[in-house]
Formats: structure tokens, C-alpha cells, sequence
């Protein structure tokens, strides 16, 4: 089957083209019943094709292509059998779109990604703000706890930058402090 022009039930258009395999198992219904087997044969191939495509999304033109096949194949040898022809075999060999259409397919897939990424990322940062709420609501219940995260993170810093840190300390502490230099 030469490449031919289709449009697929989604409104596709796309140049397909196949081949059908058969083999006349009757010549006196072949040379009887029709007048150039061949190209009765070759025409309805192309028909049956764009008939059946024409019903098919594009998406199911590109998953199905081998049942689209048998498919057009049953129907091939079932409108043959009275010209002496056994269809073997259908096989759509190559399906092309436009350029145009080619971008767009590859930006919708691109956005599609995209989005995927995009829930995952929102779905991480959910499940690391409901461990931050749980460590905070343990942190609330020690105040041992807090003092230790905070040297720990006090500890971190130093560590990563050898530069000042200035860092404020709490009034109750301030006030021990003085506390204990007047009554010293």
C-alpha cells in the first residue's frame, strides 16, 4: 500500500503506509470473478485502511498498530474470498506526522513531565514540613531538647564557616547571668 494522506477520528492527519500479503488460492475465481485481481485487491487494501484509521485516535493508531492490522486483514480476506484470494498477513509499516504537529506532541509531553516533577517536588516538601511540625511539637515538650538543637546548630555553623558568628541569647539567660555577677 503506498503512503497515503489519513485523519484519524482525533482529527490527525498522518501519512501511512503498508503492505498485504496474499496469495490467490482459486485462479478460476480470480480470472472469473473480477477482472484485475491485483488491483481490485490493491485498492481495497487502501480503502480498508483509511476506513479503519479513519476510526482510530492517534494515540491507538501508534499502541495498536499490529490488532489495526489484524483487523484490516480480516476484513481484506473476507471481502476477497469470492475472488480466489487468501489474505496472509497486514502489516502497517510506517506512520509520519507533520513537523508542526511532531513540536507540538513534544512540547505537550515536555509540559506533561513538567507537571509530574512539579507534583512530586510539592508532595516533598509536604512530607518535610509534616516532619518539621513533628520535630517542633517534640522540641516543644523539652526545653532540654531546644537548648541541645540549638548548640547542635550552633556546632554546624562553626564548623561549615570559619568566620564570627553573632548570635543573641535569650534574656532569661542574660538575667541568670547578671543575677549571679551581682550576688558574686
Amino acid at each position: 500500500i503506498s503512503p497515503m494522506q489519513i485523519l484519524t477520528k482525533d482529527a490527525v492527519t498522518a501519512q501511512v503506509d503498508g503492505v498485504v500479503y496474499y496469495r490467490i488460492h482459486s485462479a478460476i475465481s480470480a480470472v472469473a470473478n473480477i477482472t484485475d485481481v491485483h488491483s481490485a485487491t490493491f485498492l481495497l487494501a487502501q480503502t480498508t485502511l483509511r476506513n479503519v484509521l479513519g476510526t482510530q485516535s492517534f494515540a491507538q493508531l501508534l499502541a495498536g498498530r499490529e490488532e489495526i492490522a489484524r483487523d484490516i486483514q480480516a476484513i481484506l480476506d473476507s471481502a476477497t474470498e469470492h475472488w480466489g484470494i487468501k489474505v496472509a498477513r497486514v502489516e502497517i509499516k510506517d506512520v509520519r506526522i507533520p513537523v508542526s504537529m511532531q513540536r507540538a506532541m513534544a512540547a505537550e509531553a515536555e509540559a506533561a513531565r513538567e507537571a509530574r516533577a512539579k507534583v512530586v517536588a510539592a508532595e516533598g516538601e509536604m512530607n518535610a514540613s509534616k516532619a518539621l511540625k513533628q520535630a517542633s511539637m517534640v522540641l516543644a515538650e523539652s526545653p532540654a531538647g531546644l537548648q541541645l538543637r540549638y548548640l547542635q546548630t550552633l556546632t554546624t555553623l562553626a564548623a561549615e564557616n570559619n568566620s564570627t558568628i553573632v548570635f543573641p541569647l535569650p534574656i532569661n539567660m542574660l538575667e541568670s547571668l547578671w543575677q549571679k555577677n551581682r550576688g558574686g
